[in-house]
């Protein structure tokens, strides 16, 4: 199964920067007929609205309010395509007085935002002859971070959500992809000291588009994150991917 963004209409949260910006100029570049800007702020989306006009469209979307989703799904009956890109950081050490705290927000947008997105459009997807999702993890899902714990335990759960969707919807002709960058050029890079190994953001929006055109689940998009799964991709493919069966005693 391959997916064409040509003539789709897609959903990306987290739209109006860093990677969910690049995403949005690579899907219609591609030729998507629609694209919904699903932001916190409206107003950010102004320059995307600016630039391409009716080909997109900002919609109210808050990954920690559940009646937002809800009513963002309300609204968006027409996507086929859903890019979960936003996320949170809040770096704290492992015993810090605001670990709980962070890694409570954390879990909030990134897991169970992740949760209640795939939810609220899981009946939409499933009426579209060809439909696709596309998650956000991270390299950090995979290995921990000092510094950065709590969001990589967020990511590793998200992750896991992530194969559910995969397995869930596999006879539905929904494609599912798996995206774990390493660093990248945007304000989270920032956040985690990160920056200065960054890649730009346009490389992941690339090879998203080239997951989906190959039918791939898992994607590493920059050298970082490949020189990673150099040796976990045996493991993603011969454990993570592979179909499990069981048989009854």
């Amino acid at each position: 199964m391959s997916f064409s963004l040509k003539g789709k209409v897609a959903l990306i949260t987290g739209a109006n920067r860093g990677i969910g910006k690049a995403i949005v100029d690579e899907f219609i570049a591609q030729g998507a007929s629609k694209v919904y800007l699903a932001i916190r702020d409206l107003n950010n989306a102004k320059p995307l609205v600016d630039l391409y006009g009716d080909k997109v469209e900002a919609a109210y979307l808050n990954l920690d309010d559940p009646e937002s989703i809800e009513n963002l799904a309300k609204a968006a009956q027409d996507v086929e395509i859903i890019v979960n890109n936003a996320g949170v950081l809040m770096p704290s050490e492992l015993f810090s007085e605001n670990f709980e705290q962070s890694f409570n927000a954390e879990l909030k947008v990134n897991t169970f935002g992740l949760l209640r997105i795939a939810k609220a459009f899981d009946t939409i997807l499933r009426a579209k002859k060809k439909a696709a999702f596309v998650q956000l993890n991270s390299v950090g899902s995979i290995k921990n971070f000092d510094g950065l714990t709590s969001y990589c335990a967020s990511k590793a759960a998200s992750y896991t959500i992530t194969q559910a969707l995969k397995s869930y919807w596999i006879d539905s002709g929904i494609q599912v992809v798996s995206v774990h960058p390493g660093p990248i050029a945007t304000d989270m890079a920032k956040q985690g000291g990160m920056y200065e190994v960054a890649t730009p953001s346009s490389v992941v929006a690339d090879t998203i588009v080239q997951s989906l055109a190959n039918n791939e689940f898992h994607l590493f998009p920059d050298v970082i994150a490949q020189e990673m799964s150099v040796s976990y991709r045996d493991f993603a493919k011969g454990v993570v991917e592979a179909e499990v069966v069981t048989e009854e005693a």
